[in-house]
């Protein structure tokens, strides 16, 4: 079981890498992400590593929430990495920007919560060559991290001793923009783990700074610092319902920090 209570049944294997569900949960068969799947946006393409990488189940959810989930244009997923390195970098997900949803208009934001392990989710303005603000975002079982609508963002293992699990709220109608981020090669900064977690700029992009923080909480966007993701859904679920519906907080996405 994950470190911290999720508060919904999810279960997970490490050998092999699997996500199953208990009584009152379903969701899909695992999919796998490959080492091949994510070389174009690594430090070191030729690398080697942990393969598969990480495995992703979206759409998620206890049994009786289907019909809401899809009436609020919601998805829940839940990510599984691997332990290990790649090369001299964490375990990490190759990096993408959300597409537009149809329904709204807004390429969606995101909201990740960490089960177990320790992780850092970046994020950057742009996937353009001036890639805006960066952030590196630290958190651990039980933080909650918001990435808002049209960044370029990735999840990245911050302790490769350890495989890193999390869960998500995601906009249903969703998809991965990779074109910018592969045209660079990757994000505007590459994770490097030698004892730490330090980072290299990509000289692709027109890099400034790489703002460094911990997790905080979200109380201006309705999010609850104690009470688990999923179970937001079930008790609040206008606390979540924005990251389908982002206009409803189109005041704070501007200035928005992490």
């Amino acid at each position: 079981m994950p470190a911290f209570d999720p508060g919904i049944d999810v279960r997970i294997g490490w050998n092999p890498m699997s996500i199953a569900y208990g009584p009152g949960v379903s969701g899909p068969e695992p999919e796998f992400r490959r080492l091949r799947d994510i070389r174009a946006s690594l430090k070191d393409p030729d690398c080697d590593g942990p393969d598969p990488v990480y495995a992703i189940a979206m759409d998620v959810g206890e049994d009786g929430d289907c019909e809401e989930l899809h009436a609020c244009h919601l998805l829940f997923g839940v990510v599984v990495f691997a332990a290990g390195r790649l090369g001299a970098e964490p375990v990490r997900s190759q990096g993408h920007v959300h597409k537009v949803a149809a329904h709204s208009g807004w390429p969606a934001p995101e909201i990740f919560e960490i089960w177990s392990g320790k992780g850092v989710i970046y994020m950057q303005e742009s996937a353009a060559d001036n890639p805006g603000r960066c952030f590196a975002i630290e958190a651990q079982a039980g933080d909650k991290v918001v990435v808002p609508p049209a960044w370029a963002h990735a999840v990245i293992s911050a302790d490769p001793e350890q495989p890193l699990v999390f869960g998500a709220w995601c906009e249903r109608d969703y998809g991965f923009v990779y074109e910018g981020v592969r045209a660079h090669g990757g994000l505007a900064w590459f994770p490097e783990i030698a004892g730490g977690l330090s980072w290299q700029p990509n000289p692709r992009y027109a890099t400034g700074e790489i703002i460094e923080r911990r997790a905080r909480g979200y109380p201006e966007l309705g999010l609850s610092a104690t009470r688990p993701l999923y179970r937001h859904f079930r008790d609040d679920v206008e606390a979540v319902e924005w990251v389908a519906f982002p206009d409803r907080h189109a005041d704070h996405w501007q200035s928005f920090e992490p």
